[in-house]
């Protein structure tokens, strides 16, 4: 034990090298060994890197897999999910930073990939809302709600009292559908048109409702699911 140790320890520290060295050369699953190093010390990464990959199809699909998914892997444990859970807040915060500097306009791309890296591989509904303010800059990115595996259960009232509260001109609700299909609901549909029709007795524009999944996404307001008000994103 001590000596497949030892020669774990010095396959990793050659490759570390080489990462250090010229990292955009290196194999994808030389790539995620290394990180994969950093939560099993003691043991070859390799075997598990590869199959990692060969589930998922890649890096991204490896980072965007359900919890439950990755802790049926052989050899991913508790210790691993705790690492991945920290990488995927990082990449989470470093994809809101963009949106969150004032002087960035908030467009529909910015506010999916926003979506995408908070709740990639989410087994469950999320509600979340991008507020802006006059010139359509970010305010605040707030998750409002948490549902099941199928529905989030959202109340008008609540959206309303979180953009008041925060003095928001404009609303962009978002919410993912885990099932993999962006296709807006009738319930989505009603909510939306609830919302667009309440919003303006408050002075709040109401400008899109954005459903995403891992890899695609639907904008209620750019299909005409819904008449979008005065302003844009």
């Amino acid at each position: 034990m001590l000596e497949e140790n030892f020669s774990a320890r010095g396959h990793r520290s050659r490759l570390r090298t080489r990462f250090e060295r010229d990292s955009a050369v290196m194999a994808d699953y030389e790539v995620l060994e290394l990180l994969l190093g950093y939560g099993l010390t003691r043991k070859n990464t390799k075997p598990l890197a590869k199959e990692l990959l060969r589930r998922f199809g890649s890096i991204r699909g490896v980072l965007n897999a359900r919890s439950d998914e990755l802790l049926d892997v052989p050899g991913f444990g508790a210790g691993l999910m705790s690492l991945w859970l920290v990488v995927r807040e990082v990449l989470s915060r470093h994809a809101d930073s963009a949106a969150r500097r004032r002087e960035e306009l908030v467009t529909p791309d910015a506010v999916v990939c926003m979506a995408r890296a908070r709740l990639a591989g989410c087994a469950y509904e999320e509600c979340w809302l991008a507020l802006v303010d006059g010139r359509s800059r970010l305010i605040a990115w707030k998750r409002l709600c948490r549902g099941g595996v199928s529905a989030v259960a959202v109340q008008p009232g609540d959206v309303l009292e979180r953009a008041l509260a925060h003095k928001a001109a404009g609303i962009i609700l978002v919410h993912n559908h885990p099932g993999g299909c962006p296709t807006p609901s009738r319930s989505d549909i009603d909510l939306t048109e609830e919302l667009r029709q309440l919003s303006p007795r408050l002075g709040v524009r109401f400008l899109d409702h954005i459903i995403v999944t891992d890899e695609d996404c639907y904008s209620l307001a750019q299909n005409r699911v819904i008449r979008r008000q005065s302003g844009s994103v």
